[in-house]
């Protein structure tokens, strides 16, 4: 009788062992605090896997009065009934075991999705330093892989463990109550046959591994010279045998492994098969001699019994053989999702958040200083007002600082030093969502959700009338545009609004913005990424919008700026010169140095 599941085995990389996490009391306790709010139901799958494995076991243990009582005794009627029995007890556990899947996978669905609602949860109050620092493929990561992960690891990893455990303890105490001698027979030859499988297993899991870093590299060779410009390469520089000799080479060594690895799968199978078969006839011939010898009470139905408890051992114990590298790889699991979860929040409310009344947008920087490192500062002490009404614009060379003073207003960072006031307030002591609320800002990366324009604008203000939304439109110049398609506000934008220009995108981003209605507005160098005819469109949306309320305007086009009240020039994180463009253009700074490089073309340009 071939074992069940003797073939899979299991083992660790050298990185898994080598990152294998540290198991301590508190690790233990906090991955089981996720259970116990599901303790009932637990019980319950408990239940269910004894009652399971009582039943499933139960027919082999009657397969000797099969054989003594109804076959040699010759009794139809106690042959029908133990098959009958047989029969039942199979399909009871059979039923138990489905009630017992459902239970566990609905466990399982229940604790991954109390883990996601807390992982996205937690992710939601991170900073920008947390996204700006971390990889989206790892974030991605942890919310999917890892905590599906911890779904086989609840409704596979622990039911197996319990399942297997409770199989193998109840088959060795029906063997030794049937018969000691010949239990402890069955129990010698269990490791000659798991001991062979876990060699072979080894064999063929390192020839796999071997063959799939192969079979990598043969795609990354296709990835690399088979598409438009990689194909491109390869014929302007003449290496096209080159590139065939590479690909040769890789695909033959992936032939190879291949071939090695269906061999040594076949010899674990003659393997298997050989030692399958050694535990059943030394049962047989040590029963034998017992019986024939020694006139030990032995039935052939009690030799029977034995050779079948023995097999119902095999799939067990090559399961529990993987207990190790299952346990590891599920601690490992949670270490990587409780990481995340114990990352600090570094931007929330403070316990007694101030939520004021209307907001006026009057802005005020106070010997501001900032660092995304501590060892490289980005903003040294920056001071400057600015009035409710007012509009002021901060312009000076790439990574002088610009967006990072307007990131600080909304908290997106928190200051090292100094303040950010808001309508008066420090904004570390406002509250969060009042704040937020209350600063609208237009991006150069114009985002907008796939789904149709009406459905990007009620993102901003959930529930807007119509109204609302097509006043917000025509002050951001885009209404005229919307009414000629044929869908008007439920026209779909695409994927990341790729079916609209760069200019319509950005219109319909400032619609969003002021149909929440800010108190201050903020621009961050809304087109610079434009070309003359839509940066005209928008500037004719942006000035309007300025004189009617505070703006900030981060900008590298010089109709921007003039439209601005203050002009801030920011290099290497100060503020080097301010006033009005009239008065900085021949002053001899930076301000001059950018109109003649940047903002003195773009005006010939147009």
């Amino acid at each position: 009788m071939p074992p069940r599941g003797g073939g899979q085995q299991r083992f660790l990389t050298d990185e898994e062992k080598k990152n294998a996490p540290k198991v301590t009391g508190a690790l233990l306790k906090r991955v089981f605090s996720y259970l116990l709010p599901y303790k009932v139901r637990l019980l319950l799958v408990f239940v269910c896997i004894a009652l399971s494995a009582v039943c499933s076991l139960y027919p082999s243990i009657l397969t000797g009065r099969i054989i003594d009582e109804g076959l040699i005794g010759r009794n139809i009627p106690a042959l029908i009934r133990l098959i009958l029995l047989s029969l039942g007890l199979t399909l009871l556990s059979n039923l138990i075991g489905v009630g017992q899947t459902y239970l566990n996978n609905w466990i399982a669905q229940h604790i991954a999705g109390d883990m996601r609602c807390q992982m996205f949860g937690h992710l939601q109050k991170m900073s920008q330093r947390f996204f700006t620092t971390v990889s989206q493929g790892d974030i991605i990561t942890r919310m999917t892989s890892d905590i599906s992960g911890v779904e086989g690891v609840v409704s596979g990893t622990f039911a197996s463990i319990l399942s297997n455990l409770i199989t193998l303890v109840l088959a060795v105490i029906a063997m030794f109550r049937k018969n000691w001698i010949l239990a402890l027979v069955g129990l010698v030859v269990v490791p000659l046959f798991t001991l062979p499988t876990r060699l072979a297993g080894h064999t063929r899991w390192k020839l796999a591994r071997e063959a799939q870093e192969c079979n990598d590299e043969i795609n990354g060779i296709l990835n690399e010279t088979l598409s438009v410009s990689g194909q491109l390469l390869v014929k302007l520089f003449g290496r096209e045998k080159d590139e065939y000799a590479r690909y040769e080479k890789a695909n033959g060594n992936m032939m190879r492994l291949n071939v090695r690895e269906k061999m040594a799968g076949r010899w674990f199978f003659v393997v298997l098969s050989t030692f399958s078969s050694v535990g059943p006839m030394l049962l047989y011939l040590v029963g034998g001699i017992l019986m024939i010898r020694h006139g030990y009470p032995l039935t052939v139905g009690d030799i029977s019994v034995l050779v079948a408890l023995l097999g119902r051992m095999y799939g067990p114990v090559n399961s529990l053989l993987n207990i190790q590298v299952e346990w590891i790889r599920s601690m490992a699991m949670f270490t990587r999702i409780f990481e995340y979860f114990d990352m600090p929040v570094e931007i929330e409310n403070a316990p007694d958040a101030i939520v004021p009344g209307k907001a006026s947008g009057e802005v005020v920087f106070d010997g501001v200083c900032f660092a995304y490192e501590n060892d490289r500062p980005i903003l040294r002490d920056i001071s400057f007002t600015l009035k409710s009404g007012s509009s002021v614009a901060i312009v000076g060379p790439s990574g002088s600082g610009k967006s990072t003073i307007v990131n600080l207003i909304p908290r997106l960072w928190d200051v090292q030093g100094g303040a950010v006031y808001f309508d008066g307030t420090d904004v570390r002591k406002l509250d969060l969502n009042w704040l937020r609320k209350s600063v609208g800002v237009v991006t150069q990366e114009t985002y907008l959700f796939s789904g149709t324009i009406r459905e990007n604008l009620d993102y901003a203000k959930p529930g807007a009338s119509e109204e609302e939304m097509i006043a917000a439109l025509k002050k951001a110049n885009i209404y005229d545009l919307i009414l000629k398609q044929p869908l008007g506000l439920d026209t779909p934008v695409g994927n990341r609004g790729l079916k609209l220009s760069g200019g319509e995108k950005q219109r319909i981003s400032i619609a969003r913005v002021l149909l929440k209605d800010p108190a201050l507005l903020i621009f961050d160098e809304a087109t610079s990424a434009l070309d003359s005819i839509s940066e005209a469109a928008i500037q004719e949306a942006i000035d309007p919008l300025i004189r009617e309320r505070t703006s900030i305007l981060i900008a590298h086009r010089l109709s921007t700026i003039l439209a601005a009240d203050e002009i801030l020039v920011v290099r290497d994180g100060r503020i080097v010169e301010r006033g009005q463009h009239r008065d900085l253009v021949h002053a001899g700074g930076t301000y001059q140095e950018l109109y003649e490089t940047q903002f003195s073309k773009a005006l010939e340009n147009a």
